[in-house]
């Protein structure tokens, strides 16, 4: 299969590569099939661009948010660990959305709103954490890992 897209040209897949969100992502119920691409091969899938499928000119770049803060401790409800087809969390890849800025420390990310995703089926969903006391804003200036990595360049 291919996708046609406005940055990267024409990118091959197969429905395996595939994430799937059966309700879509917030605000783009419309769009249930991402496309993941690596941002820097170097990193593996810390950094991945997720490439609409149903909308060709739909991308959000996502950050695996244990990367930023080894400490994030997102909870899921059983209902949700149930509809994602696992037993514990564990078991699960994270992702959050990030909003890009001119100053790289002035980017943005969702620890409130994660993506999860089971990565045996690719089958994903947006939760919000409740009661988690993450916010839908922090700067990536504000982690610590961030700041060690600016320092050592």
């Amino acid at each position: 299969m291919q996708l046609h897209t406005k940055d990267y040209g024409v990118i091959d897949y197969e429905e395996k590569d595939l994430f799937f969100f059966p309700d879509g992502l917030f605000g783009f119920s419309q769009v249930q099939h991402f496309l993941p691409l690596c941002l820097n091969e170097e990193e593996d899938s810390t950094i991945l661009l997720l490439h609409g499928v149903e909308d060709p000119n739909l991308a959000f770049v996502v950050i695996n948010p244990f990367t930023l803060d080894p400490d994030y401790a997102p909870t899921l409800t059983e209902e949700e660990l149930s509809y994602l087809g696992v037993k514990s969390a564990e078991e699960l890849s994270y992702y959050v959305t990030c909003v890009l800025r001119e100053d790289y420390l002035s980017n943005t990310v969702n620890l409130k709103c994660p993506l999860v995703i089971n990565p045996e089926n690719h089958k994903g969903m947006q939760v919000i954490l409740e009661s988690s006391g993450y916010d839908y804003k922090h700067t990536l200036g504000s982690f610590a890992s961030v700041q060690e990595k600016k320092a050592a360049v």
